[in-house]
This record gives structure tokens, sequence and C-alpha cells, in this order.
């Protein structure tokens, strides 16, 4: 069973209902007289529980990664205010989606221009661990959430897009990287490995996430489905409606709730030209022009959409979880269960990491630790054997 949502007033943030008023928020409203919110009658079932999510559509503050963090805070206090036990930001919301920017790239030349514009975005991303890592592991703590936030990752010249996960008691509990930029990404981005797709496991559920287009990609979700996921995170930068389909088939594919959340942004929410450009489109565009339009959306494992999507404003867009549902849903269909065939279709998944670089002398100071601990196993059964033989000769 689900609460349906509601909507009560917040400042400067828009409505998911149709007909929208300007100044509200998808969010479940207080009862006049009763508790704050409303109660899911569950029975005597402790093992399904209830959880509040919320998934935020905002835009990114560019170029000013401090404010966008100020930002997150202000959107992470509000959502923990309705309920919300876990919170979904979009793909780069720190460190911004560069969107329109094309780099100053053409095949065989990159222009000076574009590589300034590539020296502040770099200056604009936050590396994984640091002391951006560690605010918003303070804030999930202070507000007593998990946290699954977009953001640019940088690790030494090369950028990644990643998602960065924390628990409620402000621990930070690792890193997802895209393992896949699409199209004109590929030029400021790096691509992730097989030793970043984690799925955690916490009191709330398996979360787990994957980045935008590689969504659509079926081994990356069957190895996610493999690791038990339940909440599947997809923070995007796809506001398109076929979006939608690909997240109601990831619902029902892999029998789990899928939180999309991704930025409303019009043109203003980036720095004006010329220091900024739409490539193509600068022209067409006004200050209010919408670059993103949001579409963030709930699904659930049948496929039901429990909130949005939401095409109107900025947005916080809620919903409860029944974790039940996830067991009617893999009764139908359960994708690397008793609906696969391991001895027809199988994947492997290499998840070390693959590094570009080893040096030898590591890799010999390991192989001395390893023959070192050889020698020391048969050296205690040595002894072992030479103690079992002692003790049945004196025994005789």
């Amino acid at each position: 069973m689900q609460t349906s949502p509601v909507a009560v007033a917040v400042p400067g943030i828009q409505n998911d209902n149709s007909n929208p008023s300007p100044n509200m928020s998808l969010v479940p409203a207080p009862q006049p007289d009763g508790p704050l919110f409303a109660e899911v009658d569950m029975g005597s079932d402790a093992s399904a529980p209830t959880v509040r999510v919320t998934v935020v559509q905002a835009s990114t503050v560019f170029y000013d990664t401090p404010a966008t963090l100020d930002k997150a805070e202000r959107l992470l206090a509000e959502a923990a205010d309705y309920g919300s036990q876990l919170v979904v930001f979009p793909e780069a919301f720190i460190g911004g989606y560069p969107r329109g920017s094309n780099f100053g790239v053409t095949i065989g030349n990159r222009t000076p221009k574009g590589k300034e514009e590539f020296r502040k975005y770099h200056a604009s991303a936050i590396d994984v661990p640091g002391p951006e890592i560690e605010r918003l592991a303070a804030i999930a703590g202070k507000f007593k959430v998990y946290l699954v936030m977009g953001v640019i990752e940088r690790d030494g010249y090369t950028l990644y897009c990643t998602v960065v996960f924390f628990d409620s008691q402000g621990r930070f509990l690792g890193k997802h990287r895209k393992i896949m930029p699409t199209a004109m990404e590929r030029i400021i981005w790096g691509f992730g490995d097989g030793s970043t797709i984690p799925v955690f496991e916490t009191p709330i559920g398996k979360i787990g996430a994957a980045i935008c287009w590689e969504n659509r990609m079926p081994l990356l979700r069957t190895a996610m489905y493999a690791k038990g996921i339940e909440i599947y995170c997809a923070p995007t930068a796809d506001s398109r409606n076929v979006w939608q389909a690909s997240m109601t088939h990831i619902a029902l594919e892999g029998g789990c709730f899928v939180l999309s959340a991704n930025q409303f942004c019009r043109r203003k929410d980036y720095p004006p030209p010329p220091e900024y450009v739409f490539s193509g489109t600068e022209e067409e565009l006004t200050p209010d022009s919408v670059v993103c339009a949001g579409g963030s959306v709930i699904i659930s494992p049948s496929g039901t959409i429990l909130a949005g999507p939401n095409y109107d404003g900025e947005a916080l867009i809620s919903a409860d979880l029944d974790m039940g549902e996830i067991a009617r849903a893999k009764f139908d269909f359960d994708v690397v269960g008793h609906y696969s065939r391991p001895e027809v279709l199988s994947l492997i998944v290499r998840d070390h990491p693959a590094k570009p670089v080893t040096f030898t002398s590591a890799s010999e100071k390991t192989e001395d630790t390893h023959k070192l601990l050889s020698i020391m196993l048969e050296v205690q059964f040595l002894v072992l054997a030479i103690t079992k033989v002692y003790i049945s000769g004196k025994f005789q």
C-alpha cells in the first residue's frame, strides 16, 4: 500500500500537480489533528516496511560549487522536514552538467577558449574523498537521511560523472562512476570501471545507481539486479518523454523501485554569453527559456507511477515505498532468479579496478607478501603434523 502524495506550500518550489500554483512542492500533507504524516496500515507484517523517499528536481549554481552545496543543504533540509529517509539528487548536481557546450572541440582541433572552459569546469569539480564529500556527509548526518548525490569528480586532471552515497549517520558509503559517457560527454569525462558498481545494503533497502543513458545498458542493469538492488536510483540529464518508458521498463524488469532525478534549468541558470554559450541554439534562447525540463519520477516494481513526472519547474517529488511490493513483483518475474537461464545465458563482470599503470615494485611487494603468507601456512601445517605424531606416539 502507498499513501497518496498531496501538496503543501513551500516557498520557491513548484507543485507536481497539474495546474500548479507558483510556490508548491509535491509532499505528503500533515493532518490537522493527527500525526504529521499519514500512516500506512502494515498489519503485523514488520518485514515489509514503508520508506519515504524524495527526488530533487533543481538546477546547479553553475561554476559556483560552494553556492550549489548551500542549495543542496536547503533542499535536503526541506525533504527531511517531510520525513524523507532517502533523498536523490540529479546527475552532475555538484559541478554542473555542461549542457549546450562543445568546449571548442572539432575533430583535430581544440580552441583556446574551449580549453579555458574546461579549466573552469575542472575547478568546479570535487575530489572524492575531499572537503565537499565531508560536507555532504555532515549534511546527511545532520538531517538523518540517506543521500544519493550526482557530482563531477576530479581525479587529477581527469573528470568523472559520479554518484556518491551517504548513510543517515553521516558516513560516506562509496561511489559509482558512469561507465559510458554519452556522445560529446566523452570529451570531458573519463570512463568508470567495474570496481564502482556498488549496491549498498542499508536498513531501508539495497540502494544503487546508474547514471543517465548507462541505464539503457542491459548488462550493467543485470549486474545491479544480481547484487539485489531494491531502490534503483537513476540520476539523469534526459528530460524527453521517452525517458519515462526506460524507467518503467527498469522497474518491471528489476522488480525494484526506480527513483529518477533530473535538473530543471532555464537559460538564466547558466552564465550569460559570451562566458557560456549554448552552441547552435544561443540566438534562439531568452533568459527564461527552459533548457532542461526535468521529468523526475518515482516508479514502483509493478510499473505504477507513484509521483511525477514533473515538467513544471524546480520541485521536491516524494512518495512512500511499500517494500513488500518487491516480493510481489518478483513472484511474477525475477530476472536473475527463477526467470534466469544461466546454462544458456550468463554474465561475467570484471569488478576489479582497471589501472593504466602498474608499478612492478608494488607488484613485487605484494608477491613477496603472498610468498611469506604461504611459508607461514606451511610452517603451521608442519607444526600441527609434528604435534599430532608426538601425541600419537606418546599415548600408544
